[in-house]
Order: C-alpha cells, then sequence, then structure tokens
C-alpha cells in the first residue's frame, strides 16, 4: 500500500468517527500555533489570583480545557474521540528559515505538515494515535561558500563536527510518516506513566527553549509525569522523568561534497541514549510564581554501562571533582557524556495582565559548587522575555506586547579559559555526543548553533482572533563568526532582519493562524562584496520571504 493509499484510508476512518464521537481531554502539542498562545493569554485573563488553583507553569492545551462547554461531564469510565486535524503549509523562497514545526525542514521550497488521530481511554489506560506526516521540497541554496581561505573552513567544520545540523536534511524531495504525538500510558491520581512519542516543551519561554521545545521532531520516549499540578502543604509541583531514544540526521555537514570529504568527521551510526528529569514550582506564599529545575544527559548508546547511575545519570552529582580518579578526570571525560542544566522562572500577575519569564541554563560539570557560584558564565545561555496585555474599548479585546530576547553565544569567559578567540564549543553543542539534536534539528532553540535572537510582537487580539506585526532579529552563529573573522574588520557578522505580518482567525470549528514575513540576512553567510574594505565594509545580503499557514479543524462542539 503506498503512502497515499495510507492516508486515504486514514481519512475514511477519521471522518467515520467523527459525526458520532463526543470531545474528551486528550493534549494539544505543546507550542501548537493559535492554541499554545490563546491557553497563555487565558492564564493572564483569569479572575483568580489563588496561586493554589490548578493551573500548570505552561498553559493547559488539553481539548477540554480549550474548548469543552462548561456543562460537559467526561469522568466516565470510558471514552472515545477524534483528534483536531491539522495541517501546516509553508514556504520559503530563497534560503531556509524558520524554526519550530515539529520536524518540518524549514528548508527552501515548500513543506506540508499534516496531523490528526483518535483518542480513547478505559479507566485508568490512555491511548492517543496522532501520526504526523511530513513532505519537503529540500531544494538546495546558496549555503556556506567553499571560497573562505582554509583556516575559515577549518573553523567552520570545527563546529559542524561538534554537532548536527546539516545545511539539507535530505537531498532534494522527501516525505516522511512518523507516530508524532502519539501515547500509550496509565493516569493513577495526579500521575501518569507509560510510552510515548509526544513532543515536549520544558521551560517558560514563548518562542525558544534551552533544552525542549517544539523544533526537532519528537523521539520515543518512557515517561513518568504528573498530568496535573500536585498540590501539598508548600505549594504546586509538576514534572517529568523520562528515558528516550534520539538519532542522528544521517547527512553530511555541507551541501559540497568536496568540503565534507576534506573535513567533515562522519558522523556515529549508534543512537543517543537520553536522560532528563525537569521540576516546576508553584510556591503558596507568592501568587503567580513559578520557579523551575532541568538536567539532561545524551550518550552514545554503545558507550554506557549497566549500573544504575549509567541508566539514571540525573541523580549523579553536579560536582566534577566528585569523579575524579587519582587527581584527574581521565575516566570520568571518557563516558563521553553530555549533560546541561537549566533554572527558569515565570511570574504571572493576573490584575496587571502581564507576565515575565527567564530561563538561565549551563552545560558542563563545574569542578566544585565555589567554581560554579564564582564561574556562572561558564558555558552558558538565557533568555528572558514578557507578555502585556492591554485592555481596549471592545469587549473582550487587548492590545497584546509580547517579547522574548535569547543569547546562545560564547561568554567571555570561554574565551580567556581557552587560549584565544577560538573557544572551544557553543550551547548544545559537543566533541564526543555531536550536539542537543534529534534527527538533524535542534532539541531547544531552533534560531541556530551559537546565535541570538530578538523576537517583539504587537497584536490585536480577540478569542482566537489576531492581527498584527512582529520583528525579528537574528545573530548568527556568533560563535563562528568570532571564531573565523574576530581579527578581519572587512567581515562584518551575519544577521537577519525580519518583518512580519501575523493573522489568526476562527470561523466556527476551523482556526487559522498565518505568519508571512520579509527577511532580509545582512551579509549572508559571511559573504564580503569585492569591494570592501577595512575602512568601508560592504558585504553582501539576501532578501527572501518565508510565510507559513496553519490549520486546525475541531471536531465536536466548542465554545
Amino acid at each position: 500500500m503506498t503512502m497515499k493509499d495510507q492516508l486515504q484510508w486514514w481519512l475514511i476512518i477519521l471522518l467515520f468517527f467523527s459525526s458520532t464521537i463526543a470531545v474528551f481531554p486528550q493534549n494539544m502539542a505543546p507550542g501548537t500555533p493559535v492554541l499554545e498562545e490563546y491557553g497563555r493569554r487565558e492564564q493572564l485573563l483569569s479572575n483568580s489570583l489563588d496561586s493554589l488553583k490548578p493551573q500548570g507553569f505552561r498553559p493547559d492545551l488539553s481539548i477540554k480545557a480549550l474548548f469543552a462547554k462548561p456543562e460537559e461531564n467526561t469522568q466516565k469510565v470510558y471514552g472515545f474521540s477524534v483528534l483536531p486535524v491539522q495541517s501546516k503549509i509553508q514556504y520559503n523562497s530563497k534560503r531556509p528559515y524558520g524554526y519550530g514545526g515539529y520536524g518540518m525542514h524549514n528548508g527552501r521550497g515548500y513543506e506540508q505538515y499534516l496531523s490528526a488521530g483518535l483518542y480513547g481511554y478505559l479507566g485508568f489506560l490512555h491511548l492517543q494515535l496522532q501520526p504526523e506526516f511530513v513532505y519537503s521540497q529540500n531544494k538546495s541554496y546558496q549555503g556556506f561558500s567553499s571560497d573562505f581561505p582554509i583556516e575559515v573552513l577549518v573553523d567552520r567544520f570545527h563546529f559542524w563536527n561538534r554537532n548536527d545540523r546539516p545545511e539539507l536534511l535530505a537531498k532534494g524531495n522527501s516525505n516522511g510518516l512518523w507516530w508524532g504525538q502519539s501515547s500509550l500510558t496509565a493516569k493513577f491520581g495526579g500521575f501518569e506513566t507509560g510510552i510515548s512519542t509526544r513532543s515536549i516543551w520544558w521551560g517558560p519561554g514563548q518562542w525558544n527553549s534551552l533544552t525542549f521545545s517544539g523544533n526537532a521532531e519528537s523521539f520515543p520516549h518512557l515517561t513518568l509525569n504528573s498530568h496535573r499540578p500536585l498540590k501539598t502543604f508548600l505549594g504546586h509541583f509538576e514534572g517529568q522523568l523520562i528515558v528516550g531514544r534520539l538519532e542522528s540526521s544521517g547527512m553530511a555537514a555541507s551541501q559540497n561534497d568536496g568540503l565534507n570529504e576534506r573535513f567533515f568527521l562522519p558522523l556515529d551510526e549508534d543512537w543517543r541514549y537520553l536522560n532528563a528529569i525537569m521540576i516546576n514550582y508553584q510556591p503558596k506564599w507568592v501568587p503567580g510564581l513559578f520557579l523551575g529545575f532541568s538536567r539532561t544527559f545524551q550518550q552514545y548508546n554503545d558507550k554506557r554501562g549497566t549500573q544504575f547511575r549509567d541508566y539514571m545519570p540525573i541523580f549523579d552529582a553536579f560536582q566534577k571533582e566528585k569523579f575524579f580518579d587519582d587527581g584527574n578526570s581521565v575516566a570520568f571525560d571518557s563516558e563521553a557524556r553530555d549533560q546541561q542544566a537549566t533554572l527558569f522562572m515565570r511570574f504571572v500577575n493576573k490584575k496587571a495582565k502581564i507576565e515575565i519569564y527567564g530561563e538561565y541554563g549551563r552545560r558542563d560539570h563545574a569542578l566544585n559548587w565555589r567554581d560554579a557560584i564564582l564561574n556562572p558564565e561558564h558555558s552558558r545561555a538565557y533568555l528572558m522575555g514578557f507578555q502585556k496585555l492591554v485592555t481596549l474599548a471592545k469587549q473582550n479585546t487587548y492590545l497584546q506586547i509580547r517579547s522574548e530576547i535569547l543569547h546562545q553565544q560564547e561568554s567571555v569567559n570561554r574565551y580567556i579559559r581557552y587560549l584565544g578567540l577560538g573557544g572551544r564549543t557553543s550551547w548544545a553543542t559537543h566533541y564526543q555526543v555531536r550536539g542537543f539534536t534529534n534527527r538533524g534539528k535542534a532539541l531547544g532553540s531552533g534560531i541556530g548553533t551559537g546565535s541570538n535572537s530578538q523576537t517583539f510582537e504587537v497584536s490585536v487580539v480577540e478569542g482566537f482572533n489576531k492581527l498584527g506585526i512582529m520583528v525579528e532579529r537574528i545573530a548568527n552563529h556568533q560563535d563562528f563568526y568570532y571564531r573565523a573573522f574576530g581579527q578581519d574588520e572587512k567581515t562584518l557578522p551575519w544577521v537577519d532582519f525580519t518583518l512580519g505580518v501575523l493573522a489568526d482567525r476562527q470561523w466556527n470549528n476551523f482556526l487559522v493562524g498565518s505568519q508571512f514575513q520579509l527577511v532580509n540576512g545582512k551579509n549572508y553567510q559571511w559573504q564580503s562584496d569585492p569591494l570592501s574594505t577595512s575602512a568601508f565594509p560592504k558585504n553582501k545580503s539576501m532578501l527572501s520571504f518565508h510565510g507559513r499557514i496553519h490549520l486546525v479543524y475541531l471536531w465536536g462542539r466548542i465554545k
């Protein structure tokens, strides 16, 4: 049976059940366009200031919370429903651009994403089947040039050989069908455990995250998590512990085969073992305050041992000196583990209709607690942002102002600690494990290795409807720039400036989210104009178009 036939049969099944099935509390993927933003606004618009009101750190994206009528009672022993049908259409004119999309390539050309499925439960058992289909043109484009001096080429592959972020995720047209947002779990009280391929988003970010976001294709994992905030005498807690499997892209870094043959180190064919934990805490005494922590470890599976700490390294000590053997850590380093830890916070003031948040992350073990306190800039990244709603004259209409800053560039600390301007690494890279990715896309931030971004949006919103503009600045791979061109006055940083129009609309059971952006890539791929001089640096630029339309169809009745 061909892929087309499979999709046709899947659609027939969905249509067969759609007329008789009610809506139950199945979950949409975190970061889902339109829905994530709507749920986040609803948290600000709630009249309750009680910190113990059972609301989560991130918005509740269950269909029941977003769309079910208040009088509906879903407290049954069993239930069955059809999940919303989702479709994303994306187009990039001259070059790849964009992030997010749950495994969409965000490459040059046309791209299509489809998702639909079924949900059912029997007692404590819950089954969600929601596969995802992605088609991508993957057109070639002007990538990193082979005309640079060999020193610059070596510096470029220094990072490509410590990460798995190729220029192309496939050669030519590609399509793939994946389990997507599927899971089989058991729920006991406020806890849930089972096997899942659902996407994970940890941290407070609106567009990005330092650990997990909706950027990469989801991955299979075992999970033990809370499915609602857990009330204690100290406040509310949420958490998740996972064991997962990550895969490489299987692609060489550059579109230029000659460069790959000279400089690229082939990817390890082994899969990577992932262990991660996240805990959120909502203090009882501070309404609207959320505090959180996460820690992740990854390692090629064939290097993993058989002891408990090999399966659950998240419980290892944070101090590297704990693993010293005869005054050095050679044995520990040979285990080839890559770890990162983050601290984050979010504060929601419902009276002022504003939220602020931040996340700080560090890679690599500190030698000891003294080293961690005195040297907080070592191997760090951070993000911060806010959202503010201003009441307008029209009822239930607001001016939405939101922004986010993400900084992944190496700190000055790294350049000083390691000789020269070369530095050693970037956030989410590793010389042994080849980066925090799945199938060639970053698990956290999708703006690019060693990149920084500033995003600002102002919109008029009413329910699911929105009309606004967004401006964004992305300084691409600053770590490479300073390593390769830090002393070259003729070459300027590659910075993308974007201006976009945002429009969301609800028509009965249809939700439409759209984003259209002009992208001006100043000094694109660090290319210099032939007339560039030290006194008057002049680099090449590229103007391109990025557009995305997200469609959601909801079965059954909605608010």
